[in-house]
């Protein structure tokens, strides 16, 4: 008769440790997955309280970062609930106002772009400026009261683009190349010419607002060909139109766990390895000591190669190891429910890491104004 399992409250120090991390993993097997559902929650365990507490909340969750360049950052969450993470990467995507092109005035276009779909693509020019300039420039609604609303020097940011496509009159009578041959006949976004108006001047500074890749290529034209155009810049959400959103990505994954139950070790353990990305698992010897020792695993296995978890950060979870049947119940694959790995890369406009921290603003004022709706908050 199968014995009883010991209650939460018996358990050492070391087997109630063992126990939450065992309930953190969501697992992970060849045709399904488990524990999706969290349960640290009041009433789930008897006799065990997880009511929420801001101290032990403290002392659970941390912030790990792995990159921090301007232009992509990577870090761990961990400690926190699925809904806050996937919160943060939502606001990421939906909620940080930038500045785009939102009108486009075409005066004159001979190329053989079509007029809306050279629109799009200036639409789609991310733009930078100065951050804290930025920040004070108004997010222009369509209408206020009614009455659609003007574009002021607080709220629109002109750019014009005037070029004509001619003959270059010192080309090599021999020269192929389009671009010697012609003058204008590459259009990148370097060409856009901000046109300050107002007081633009004295809070974007000499810099002032450009793209920020002046080597992204809008059209090809040839002699003969113009374009004139005006282009009226404002502030948006992502939530109305991807132009607006800050993140080229921003994503999030679990982090994988790797537990080998029983030795892989010899041509097994190579194939092993070979199951996982490069740097995941890695081959140690098994050690005389380790052969010769008493009830032993690696009994009679001296001198052979055995696979040992280097680092399961770079493993993608794409179970190739559970098809296989000399691995079968020697590895555990999973996931750590609450240690969420997040990728943000940003588009120039905002620093990566100043991306997440307006996300956590965005958030907790959020939170201020939902709690102002509730009565006897």
């Amino acid at each position: 008769m199968a014995r009883a399992p010991v209650p939460f409250v018996q358990m050492s120090p070391e087997e109630k440790a063992a126990e939450l991390q065992r309930r953190r993993i969501v697992g992970i097997n060849e045709e399904t997955v488990t524990d999706l559902a969290s349960t640290d929650f009041p009433g789930h365990y008897v006799g065990e309280d997880h009511s929420w507490n801001v101290s032990v909340f403290k002392k659970s969750f941390s912030v790990q970062y792995h990159k921090n360049d301007s232009s992509e950052a990577s870090f761990s969450l961990v400690g926190i609930d699925a809904s806050i993470a996937n919160a943060f990467r939502r606001i990421l995507l939906s909620h940080i106002p930038t500045l785009a092109i939102e009108q486009v005035f075409i005066t004159n276009n001979t190329s053989i772009m079509q007029d809306e779909v050279l629109a799009h693509r200036l639409g789609l020019i991310p733009l930078k400026a100065d951050t804290d300039a930025l920040a004070a420039f108004q997010v222009m609604p369509e209408q206020i009261d009614g009455q659609p609303q003007a574009s002021t020097d607080l709220n629109t940011a002109v750019f014009k683009l005037h070029k004509v496509c001619t003959w270059n009159k010192h080309r090599d009578p021999e020269e192929d190349d389009p671009v010697k041959m012609y003058n204008n006949a590459h259009i990148y976004a370097s060409d856009l010419v901000w046109e300050p108006v107002g007081k633009q001047v004295e809070w974007f500074g000499e810099e002032g607002i450009k793209p920020v890749n002046p080597d992204i290529l809008l059209l090809k034209m040839r002699p003969g060909q113009e374009i004139n155009i005006e282009m009226h810049a404002v502030k948006g959400f992502g939530a109305d139109h991807a132009k607006f959103s800050p993140v080229a990505t921003a994503t999030y994954r679990l982090l994988p766990t790797i537990d080998i139950l029983h030795p892989i070790v010899g041509n097994d353990a190579i194939k092993f390895r070979d199951c996982f990305p490069q740097g995941v698992i890695g081959l140690e010897d098994v050690t005389e000591d380790e052969a010769n020792a008493m009830n032993s695993e690696y009994e009679g296995m001296g001198g052979l190669k055995r696979a040992v978890v280097k680092d399961a950060f770079r493993d993608t979870v794409s179970r190739e190891c559970l098809r296989h049947d000399e691995f079968k119940n020697k590895v555990k694959l999973g996931r750590v429910r609450d240690h969420f790995i997040f990728n943000i890369e940003s588009t120039g406009q905002i620093e990566s890491d100043e991306l997440f921290l307006r996300s956590v603003v965005i958030l907790k004022l959020t939170c201020h104004d939902l709690r102002a709706m509730i009565p006897d908050a």
